[in-house]
């Protein structure tokens, strides 16, 4: 099967720049470009986020539309003598999620490749319960050697880009997709979708709309606090996955879901009811959820008091912070829902 779609394509591109909280910069710097190639003019803060500013055909409230360009990965900890890694997880990575295979090391001067190792069975002390303090990463260089390359405690690492995807599978008339992970590089890709789409068709936002590309979310919504902080956005939208937990209702289809609740805040109700109207505007329907354990860029900005109204929504993806599987035809109904939503919304 082929993975000509337009969100794969783009997707496919930013995958391949690491982005783990804190090394955004790779990725910022495609985006930016994308943008300016749109005709827009990106703007970039000390924090590292980037995003657009957008007039209004009606006066109204301030509209941020959010997707964060960090991912998931490990931080290292200690260096050994004999130069394999310790490390860590940086946002919510579990070694059992990764498994035993490459990865890539972000030094201050370079980039090296190793290998996340868990040691062997054949031994009487294996344990099931693999923790990080259980693991450590192979580079087969000395720490002198790592120390050249900038590698360090604080270092970040990410699984190697090779072995992220995506790939399509399933039915070839409604496909799945696999990649690691779509957290949140398909949120970024929405909102992408959204800019070229309003600038291709000459469209504009009923309300002053900001779109932004948030650092640090991963690890407490850092760059959207600093951005909601300055700009005082009434509304934040973050665009991002519903992930699938035992007790959900969500079902892996062409549906997005909606967040309604989760463990920083609930959700501003009328403002998911006008989403699911602008869904249903456009032939879709999204899928309410309430979460457990779960946060988003919305939710930790509302929590902070640097917003008063919030909204999640996004593609519904299995196997969160993993080797995550969407289906592909919802990532058009993601952008449709977004085109309705934006143009038309009235506040």
């Amino acid at each position: 099967m082929s993975t000509d779609h337009p969100a794969l394509t783009l997707f496919t591109e930013l995958l391949a720049a690491p982005s783990p909280s804190s090394r955004e910069q790779a990725i910022a710097a495609m985006i930016r470009t994308k943008l300016e190639t749109w005709g827009y003019t990106p703007q970039t803060d000390a924090a590292g986020n980037v995003f657009v500013r957008l007039t209004g055909k009606l006066d109204g409230p301030l509209c941020c539309y959010a997707s964060h360009m960090d991912e998931i990965g490990m931080v290292v900890t200690r260096v050994d003598a004999e130069g394999s890694l310790r490390v860590d997880r940086s946002g919510g990575l579990y070694p059992w999620k990764h498994g035993e295979g490459p990865v890539e090391i972000l030094g201050d001067h370079g980039t090296i490749t190793g290998v996340l190792s868990m040691g062997s069975t054949h031994t009487t002390a294996t344990t099931q319960a693999i923790e990080w303090a259980n693991v450590r990463v192979l580079t087969g260089l000395t720490p002198a050697q790592l120390a050249e390359v900038g590698v360090r405690p604080g270092s970040q690492a990410v699984p190697a880009r090779a072995v992220c995807g995506p790939i399509l599978f399933g039915d070839p008339a409604d496909p799945l997709v696999g990649a690691w992970t779509f957290d949140d590089r398909m949120g970024v890709v929405a909102l992408l979708r959204l800019l070229e789409t309003l600038q291709r068709e000459r469209l504009q936002p009923n309300l002053p709309t900001l779109i932004a590309f948030t650092v640090g979310e991963e690890v407490g919504g850092l760059g959207a606090k600093v951005l909601a902080h300055r700009e005082q956005p009434e509304v934040f939208i973050a665009v991002d996955g519903c992930p699938m937990p035992p007790g959900t209702p969500l079902v892996l289809d062409s549906r997005p879901g909606i967040w309604s609740f989760d463990s920083s805040a609930p959700y501003d109700q009328a403002l998911l009811r006008d989403l699911c109207q602008a869904a249903l505007a456009v032939g879709t329907a999204l899928q309410p959820v309430a979460y457990a354990r779960a946060a988003s860029d919305a939710s930790l900005v509302y929590a902070a008091g640097l917003t008063q109204r919030i909204a999640c929504f996004g593609h519904v993806r299995e196997n969160s912070h993993g080797y995550e599987v969407a289906r592909l035809a919802v990532f058009d109904n993601v952008l449709k829902t977004l085109v309705q939503f934006v143009t038309t919304w009235e506040g």
